[in-house]
């Protein structure tokens, strides 16, 4: 039976053994189809021959996630941070963990710079200090270690590697984080963390004392109605990404947006009150979703 990351690290047991290339496959696969049910959605779009390099990805991201997040200790969130970044500054030659065996292969093989892996870590070890943000400018900037990286992994794993793709990239994963961000103002709030900038907030006559209270005040509606609709410019930024990319990812990336700008849509019905409810969108409205954006490619491909 394998361990999720919260419970690997306290097991003297796993720590020490020494994987092997199939069971580090064989772990990254279990943690990236044993997490969040639209993962399933992404992946059967993707080639066959991607698959297990994305289960080897997506496996690092959440083990990063997950001792940021998962240990309800900064101190020790920051120390375990520390010990991932040297395995992956290790990972060519000392490989022991599974997610770092099974990466190395990815790695060499799709050619992937170490840049977004460090940055990924780096914004997790800013979820430990930073719990607010003074402006737009402070929220992108995490975005761009947070969000970003995880863009530009995908386009390396399918051989993209150029500035313009990565910049269409950055802005559909900005915006992706931003519209995640702003579906979960209340659950932010739980953890402490308030990703509204205090600005806009202040600009509109709302502060941070709303978002504790759960009030959606005028001014917090009014703040958070500027806010989407610059997750929404960045949503429409990005879009021609699908076009110049491998049909199949463009699948994904549409799928991405589509998802995405959804979450907004419901913000906005919801009258930009995200503290009384979440916005989601359940299975039905995932699949639902995802049959037009096959049905339009469809027609396009006509």
């Amino acid at each position: 039976m394998f361990l999720p990351p919260a419970q690997f690290v306290q097991n003297p047991a796993e720590l020490e053994r020494a994987w092997n290339l199939a069971e580090s496959q064989s772990y990254t696969r279990w943690m990236a189809t044993s997490h969040y049910e639209n993962f399933h959605v992404v992946t059967f779009l993707l080639p066959r021959h991607l698959h297990q390099d994305f289960y080897n990805v997506y496996a690092f991201c959440r083990w990063a996630d997950d001792l940021g997040d998962e240990l309800d200790d900064p101190a020790e969130s920051l120390r375990l941070l520390a010990w991932w970044r040297t395995q992956l500054r290790r990972m060519d030659g000392e490989a022991r963990h599974p997610v770092f065996v099974a990466l190395r292969e990815t790695v060499r093989r799709r050619t992937l710079p170490p840049e977004p892996f460090e940055d990924l870590i780096t914004a997790f070890e800013r979820d430990q200090t930073t719990s607010r943000y003074p402006d737009l400018a402070s929220v992108l900037d995490y975005c761009r270690y947070s969000a970003n990286p995880v863009g530009r992994l995908v386009l390396g794993l399918c051989g993209y590697h150029d500035s313009e793709r990565f910049r269409l990239s950055d802005a559909t994963c900005t915006a992706l984080q931003l519209a995640n961000f702003w579906q979960d103002v209340a659950v932010d709030w739980r953890k402490d963390r308030v990703y509204m900038p205090l600005d806009v907030l202040a600009r509109h006559g709302a502060s941070v004392e709303d978002i504790r209270h759960g009030r959606a005040t005028p001014g917090f509606r009014a703040a958070l109605r500027e806010l989407c609709g610059e997750a929404r410019r960045l949503f429409l930024d990005g879009l021609p990404l699908a076009r110049t990319v491998d049909r199949r990812l463009a699948l994904d990336l549409s799928l991405f947006s589509q998802g995405g700008l959804r979450v907004l849509e419901k913000i906005e019905r919801q009258e930009f009150d995200v503290l009384a409810k979440r916005p989601a969108i359940g299975k039905v409205e995932r699949t639902m979703l995802a049959l037009r954006v096959l049905a339009r490619w469809a027609v396009r491909a006509a």
